[in-house]
C-alpha cells in the first residue's frame, strides 16, 4: 500500500475519536460515581460535571439513571451484554483479514471477501470504504488518497 500521509492522518484522527468516545462512555459514569459515594446530591454532581467537562458532560436523566444503578449496588460503569448477535464483526483481525485478500488479488469483489469471511455483505462494504479507506478503480481496490499519475499506474 502507498505510504500516503492523508491516510495516516486519518488512522489516528480515528484512533482519537475512538479513544475519546471510550472516556465518554464511560470517564462520565465513573466521576458521576466518585462523587455519588462522597454523598452530594444529583443536582451537585451535574453541577460539577457540567463546570468541568462542559459539552462533554452527560445529560442529566443519564446521571439519574445511573445513581439509581449505583443505589441498587451495580458500580460497573459498562453497558451489560444485551441479547441477540454480538457485534464482532469489525474486529482488528477481520479488518486484517479483508486487507490481505484485496492485497493477494485487487480485483476481488466486496461479495466475495464476504461469503469467504463469513460476514455480512452489509459490514465489508464500510470496512473496506472507511476503516481501509479504499475504492474501486477501474475493477481494482486501490486508496483513495492516489493522486493521477498514481491511479494511471494501475
Amino acid at each position: 500500500m502507498p505510504n500516503c500521509k492523508s491516510f495516516l492522518v486519518a488512522e489516528a484522527e480515528r484512533k482519537h475519536v475512538r479513544q475519546r468516545a471510550q472516556f465518554q462512555q464511560h470517564g462520565g459514569a465513573s466521576c458521576h460515581q466518585v462523587f455519588f459515594l462522597q454523598g452530594k446530591a444529583p443536582k451537585e454532581i451535574h453541577a460539577i460535571l457540567i463546570e468541568t467537562l462542559r459539552e462533554l458532560a452527560p445529560p442529566y436523566a443519564t446521571g439519574k439513571n445511573w445513581e439509581s444503578q449505583f443505589k441498587g449496588g451495580n458500580f460497573s460503569t459498562f453497558d451489560a451484554p444485551r441479547p441477540g448477535r454480538s457485534k464482532t464483526v469489525t474486529t482488528p483481525k477481520i479488518i486484517d483479514q479483508i486487507h490481505e485478500q484485496m492485497l493477494e488479488n485487487r480485483r476481488i469483489s466486496a461479495k466475495s471477501i464476504a461469503e469467504q469471511l463469513g460476514i455480512s455483505r452489509e459490514r465489508d462494504g464500510p470496512i473496506i470504504h472507511d476503516d481501509l479507506n479504499m475504492r474501486k478503480l477501474s475493477a481494482k481496490w486501490v486508496p483513495k488518497c492516489l493522486n493521477a499519475d498514481q491511479k494511471r499506474q494501475l
